[in-house]
């Protein structure tokens, strides 16, 4: 599962950041939520995200896709500049540029009116200008992948928790994105749900997505991530490989979380 070395380009360099953040600062009023975190994904890294509630880390990914306008620094993401000093994209490139970064969030935001096919077909038909034919074939094998073949013509109402979620996985991957951003895709789901969505996950990391995930699942980012990063108050605390995050922090205020979140496990 885990990826040993860095990503190389074809002239055995380390690859060059998929995602390159620096600066990056938000406050919703006087309430800073983010404050100058500078950050670097590498093509097919999974980057998890941990920290106390009300940490910023939601708020983190949502500006790496245009979610949220934040007020200073940069986000370089896809080879585009997303944010530049706080000024974003115009509309029309904003767009193009989220075709590249699939998005899944705590719910699931299926349309209750389309079948579990039609909603993964939508996006690569109205975006892509796949055909009908094209674009089910495609999603027919993204059901495959997250194991809901049988679901292509089932209603979302009719579907679990984790089986929205999973569509919803399918859904982003329909786009073909080149980045995945996961904010807390679990946390809404009975626990014993849980696992088949992280399953689904870490079969496209084991395949070389680009992830970042935001998530209260330990073990998940203890076992999947290339990358941990630990956030409090708006920054990030403590990055590095997860054996040493979850066995050697230099942080006690990491030390603390990990304590009570693993102990509450």
């Amino acid at each position: 599962m885990k990826k040993e070395a860095l990503p190389m380009n074809g002239a055995g360099q380390a690859a060059e950041p998929i995602v390159r953040i620096r600066g990056l600062r938000k406050a919703f009023g006087s309430h800073v939520v983010l404050n100058g975190i500078d950050f670097d994904v590498l093509p097919s890294q999974v980057v998890v995200v941990i920290g106390p509630s009300g940490s910023g880390k939601s708020t983190f990914l949502r500006c790496c896709n245009g979610l949220e306008q934040p007020e200073g620094g940069s986000v370089e993401i896809c080879g585009r500049t997303l944010v530049q000093d706080g000024r974003m994209l115009p509309d029309h490139d904003l767009n193009a540029l989220r075709e590249e970064v699939g998005m899944v969030f705590q719910s699931f935001n299926l349309f209750p009116h389309l079948s579990v096919l039609d909603n993964v077909t939508l996006g690569p038909r109205k975006l892509r200008g796949l055909s009908r034919k094209e674009a089910e074939e495609r999603a027919q094998a993204l059901l495959t992948k997250v194991g809901l073949a049988h679901k292509a013509s089932a209603m979302p109402a009719s579907l679990s928790g984790g089986q929205k979620q999973r569509v919803a996985i399918a859904r982003a991957l329909a786009m073909e994105p080149r980045v995945m951003l996961f904010d807390e895709p679990t946390s809404a789901l009975d626990p014993e749900l849980v696992g088949e969505v992280l399953q689904v996950m870490k079969l496209l990391a084991s395949e070389g997505m680009t992830m970042m995930v935001v998530t209260h699942e330990m073990d998940f980012a203890r076992e999947v991530g290339d990358v941990v990063v630990v956030m409090d108050g708006g920054g990030i605390i403590e990055a590095g490989a997860p054996a040493t995050i979850f066995t050697n922090p230099t942080q006690e205020r990491t030390r603390s979380f990990l304590q009570a979140v693993l102990t509450r496990a």
